[in-house]
């Protein structure tokens, strides 16, 4: 499917995609998005460039192999475990840090978005180990 008109627009839509996917990701916890979809739209973001000249070029674009995308979004998963079983609460329960900024104002960071940052790196791992195998596999052009 190498049409020019997908190899042109590709910069836009990768942009596009991999900027609306974190915003997914952080606007998650508490409304609709979060790692799951957000995943799912930045592995979108390479799969069309694998549709647009092929998964060699999109490999070289994502950097890594989706295996360590696997592991690495594993890896903070059960980091964000961590701080509740030390603090003596049940596995996976939420806690928060409070940082200090300007003025009267603070951010929040916890546990769930740690969570949800690892859920975004297994998705987007898994789903492009998945397109990938497939279109080798059928020597996709």
């Amino acid at each position: 499917m190498k049409t020019i008109i997908l190899q042109m627009a590709l910069p836009y839509i990768r942009f596009i995609l991999i900027f609306f996917s974190v915003i997914t990701l952080f606007r998650g916890h508490n409304f609709p998005g979060g790692g799951f979809i957000g995943g799912l739209m930045a592995s979108g973001a390479f799969i069309f460039q694998a549709l647009a000249w092929d998964v060699n070029s999109s490999r070289k674009t994502l950097r890594t192999q989706p295996s360590v995308l696997i592991g690495s979004g594993l890896m903070m998963a059960l980091l964000s475990a961590i701080p509740g079983i030390l603090t003596g609460k049940p596995f996976l329960t939420g806690t928060w840090v409070k940082i200090p900024l300007f003025a009267d104002h603070t951010l929040k960071l916890g546990t769930p978005l740690l969570f949800d940052i690892g859920v975004y790196f297994t998705v987007a791992g898994v789903v492009l180990m998945f397109i990938y195998t497939l279109m080798e596999e059928w020597q996709w052009k």
